[in-house]
């Protein structure tokens, strides 16, 4: 096979694949009805003219055949008084009449067979056409039925364009709103750690430091009990001993001495 046949080929599948996915059966249907349709009123006008010609042709006939009876009144009053020539001559021209009329009689009976045929063509074509009309409207609703039957199925199992749309803003949604939550849960642990500060709020540097000198001894404590646990130091109640023993040192060198009176002479204070 040829490259041009291979890419005609290809070109006609896609077009028909195309076309296939474009077509909805209803309007091929409607069409196809429209199609009779006018047939059908061509064959009516067709009908309307063969009547319409054969009518003319009856029209002459019956000229014709008023003709020869006055050209023949003529003959007979011609002769009553005594005028052969002029009986003769309405006689003659009553004979020409005679042909002309022969041949609109075989006219007017093959237009009358023509008339016939015609009828009978339109009756069945109408017969025809009606039955299409009751068969089309049957698979429209049937089509329209099962396409919304169709429809309803892929929206309960979710598999519809739609709904597919709809479940994936809804997943989306859902993943945005996990990622908030955990991002504002780990921002709430870090200000707690105090490894982010909280700029929204009023600076404080003394409560930060006492709050770093309240986390101090409690860190050491843990210290020195993993420490004991491990045989490697001190039990913590030595810890805690050394601890108030420096902080009753800290109490005493804050707390200012009083500082004595002065004496008057004579011992006297």
């Amino acid at each position: 096979m040829s490259v041009m046949k291979r890419m005609s080929m290809i070109f006609k599948s896609k077009a028909n694949k195309a076309l296939d996915r474009m077509e909805d059966p209803r309007e091929t249907l409607d069409y196809s009805y429209q199609r009779q349709l006018e047939m059908l009123q061509k064959v009516r006008r067709g009908v309307a003219d063969v009547a319409t010609s054969r009518k003319r042709l009856e029209l002459q006939i019956n000229q014709l055949e008023g003709q020869q009876t006055k050209l023949t009144d003529q003959g007979k009053k011609a002769l009553q008084v005594g005028r052969e020539d002029l009986a003769r001559e309405a006689l003659t021209r009553r004979a020409g009449l005679d042909g002309q009329l022969g041949d609109l009689r075989a006219q007017y009976q093959q237009l009358q067979g023509e008339e016939e045929k015609l009828t009978l063509a339109s009756q069945r074509l109408q017969a025809k056409v009606d039955s299409f009309r009751t068969r089309k409207e049957t698979i429209k609703a049937t089509y329209t039925a099962a396409e919304a039957q169709t429809k309803i199925n892929e929206a309960f199992s979710g598999i519809s364009e739609e709904m597919g749309d709809v479940g994936l803003a809804i997943q989306r949604a859902e993943e945005k709103t996990e990622t908030m939550k955990a991002r504002a849960g780990a921002i709430d642990e870090l200000l707690a750690s105090g490894a982010l500060e909280d700029f929204s709020g009023p600076k404080d540097d003394i409560q930060a430091e006492l709050d770093r000198m309240g986390s101090g001894p409690g860190v050491d404590l843990e210290l020195e009990r993993l420490k004991a646990e491990l045989g490697q130091g001190p039990a913590p109640k030595e810890l805690n001993q050394g601890s108030s023993a420096a902080q009753a040192q800290q109490q005493a060198q804050d707390t200012p001495q009083q500082a004595p009176w002065p004496q008057k002479p004579g011992g006297a204070q």
